[in-house]
């Protein structure tokens, strides 16, 4: 089946940055946007990207990852599984908005040594939003700039 690979930058960063670079030069035809202003706004702008497409793998990065994780909780049929790296789960009132857990896989990858976005308050919300949770806690900060490149992205996003 034909699926969107997806990848959704972190709040500071953008379609340049290491992450979009390495999806980029790896898996042609991945969905790579720049995302600016207030979360609404981004949210609207990734909206309008992904209309009409569906059978989709997001992957968000820090920011990007709550933004992954929202648009999921607002259209769950159209995602197939949902790649989170050390996702701001705890902003933007995520926790509130999770209605009942979400049945697609998640893969959620956190460096220990995480100063920028708490990983035992995301883990916490994550266990209580992701019914399909696949956890990670690695030896790493919050860009994963060691942990990231070793995994196998090929195998994770099944091309």
């Amino acid at each position: 089946m034909n699926h969107s690979l997806v990848f959704i930058h972190g709040l500071e960063s953008s379609s340049r940055g290491t992450k979009a670079q390495y999806f980029r030069a790896h898996f042609e035809g991945m969905l790579i946007g720049d995302y600016t202003g207030d979360f609404k706004t981004r949210m609207r702008k990734l909206e309008t990207l992904l209309e009409h497409k569906d059978h989709l793998i997001l992957v968000g990065s820090s920011y990007g990852g709550l933004m992954a994780a929202r648009y999921a909780l607002d259209h769950e049929e159209r995602i197939k599984k949902l790649i989170l790296i050390a996702p701001a789960l705890h902003l933007e009132d995520f926790e509130t908005d999770v209605r009942r857990k979400l049945k697609i896989p998640v893969v959620l990858y956190h460096g220990a040594q995480d100063t920028v976005v708490n990983p035992d308050a995301v883990k916490k919300i994550a266990e209580q939003s992701f019914e399909r949770l696949e956890y990670h806690l690695v030896d790493d900060d919050h860009p994963l700039n060691r942990v990231f490149p070793t995994i196998d992205w090929r195998q994770l996003l099944n091309v």
